[in-house]
């Protein structure tokens, strides 16, 4: 049985382990009409679906995901189905992997702008993900396009230009690429298995026969509290899951998504729990991209890992907002005592998947997986610790 280390949110963060398995393609990306030369070479997962070469590629480019995006070949145009600017020309990339793409394609982000990146299809990649080249840094968002990025340029280099010092206080001082950071976001963006996950998967081992009551068995609950001591809020022996609040909710996340399943009162690991890249996948479907729960949580969890541990109440009036107006309760606009509640309801659940540790149950700190389980916080965290001050349109 593999050991596991227990994390109490103390000590230095620790990178996270590496996929297992993983077969990567190579692609060199470039962006089009812009000099300098923007170009990246990025070796993503071969299963990887549209959805998922979007966030790497916007992780590998620089970009902040603040806009539409579409993948266009030859024969198809494939885009995230949009109830207010939808085409019958479109089809829905969801599910659409990127095998099913021919060798060349084009890459549109942002139709305002009209950012176009030819991609190209190299062959296999190293054993990892990430971004083992690149130049060229990527233009500020909603700068106008290429056109507009030669226009920003030539008034920052030139103090006598009359857009000179409006542009210099708009864009600040342009950062160079940073090849390495790029490709570790690139590696978190793909992410890691947390290994929470990864220890319930040990203990489950062949099979575990479930209490008649259908719980967990006292002895797997005592081996998670020894790697968990901080799941449990009163401190003495746990007898049941319910005693481990994190136990109990990351039970029920791998139980509804397929990684685990019960037969004949056994409780077993499903085939996809052999599969790095498909556990992180049905992870992440736990939290539905446009729910409330789903954007809670990445702006909870990117706001830990750029601002620090804080209390329940600190938290939310961080996260309040970068929630935007679109939330209601009750017909009424979201306040910020609903946001601490909202909080309070899924920190089991970031618990349980490693996202958040409550060492006394009363701060809130950025847990080990915090940077590489979900995409939409590790993008977020980016951009909150290059801007800290600016959220309004997280």
């Amino acid at each position: 049985m593999a050991t596991h280390r227990g994390w109490g949110g103390q000590g230095p963060w620790q990178p996270p382990r590496t996929l297992s398995g993983v077969k990567t393609t190579r692609l060199r990306v470039t962006l089009l009409d812009v000099e300098p030369a923007v170009v990246r070479v990025v070796d993503v997962p071969e299963p990887s679906t549209l959805p998922e070469l979007h966030e790497l590629l916007q992780a590998a480019l620089g970009w902040t995901d603040s806009h539409l995006h579409q993948f266009v070949t030859g024969d198809a145009t494939y885009a995230m189905p949009d109830l207010d600017d939808w085409g019958d020309d479109q089809q829905d990339e969801t599910g659409v992997r990127l095998r099913q793409l021919p060798p060349r394609f084009t890459y549109l982000y942002d139709f305002g702008d009209g950012w176009e990146h030819d991609v190209e299809v190299l062959g296999p990649g190293e054993e990892q993900p990430g971004c083992p080249y690149g130049e060229g840094a990527c233009p500020p968002e909603d700068c106008g396009g290429p056109s507009g990025y030669a226009n920003l340029l030539a008034a920052l280099a030139d103090p006598d230009h009359e857009e000179h010092d409006h542009l210099r206080e708009w864009a600040g001082e342009l950062a160079p690429f940073d090849q390495i950071a790029a490709d570790d976001l690139v590696r978190r963006t793909v992410g890691t298995v947390p290994e929470s996950v990864l220890l319930v998967f040990d203990l489950v081992g062949g099979g575990v026969k479930l209490t008649p009551g259908g719980r967990l068995p006292r002895v797997f609950v005592r081996r998670v509290q020894e790697e968990r001591p901080h799941w449990c809020p009163w401190g003495k022996p746990a007898s049941v899951e319910e005693d481990l609040f994190a136990l109990a909710a990351l039970h029920e996340v791998l139980r509804k998504v397929g990684l685990l399943r019960l037969r004949n009162g056994v409780l077993l690991k499903t085939k996809a729990a052999g599969d790095d890249l498909e556990v992180l996948r049905r992870l992440r479907s736990w939290f539905d991209p446009q729910s409330f729960e789903a954007i809670l949580a990445d702006r909870a969890v990117a706001a830990l890992i750029a601002w620090g541990p804080m209390t329940g109440d600190e938290l939310a009036s961080r996260v309040h907002p970068m929630l935007g107006h679109r939330w209601s309760r009750g017909g009424q606009p979201l306040t910020e005592p609903d946001t601490r509640t909202q909080l309070s309801r899924i920190s089991s659940v970031l618990c349980g998947l490693d996202l958040v540790v409550k060492p006394d149950w009363s701060i809130w700190r950025a847990g080990p997986s915090a940077r590489s389980l979900l995409p939409g916080a590790t993008a977020l965290a980016e951009l909150l610790t290059r801007t800290p001050e600016s959220v309004e349109d997280a």
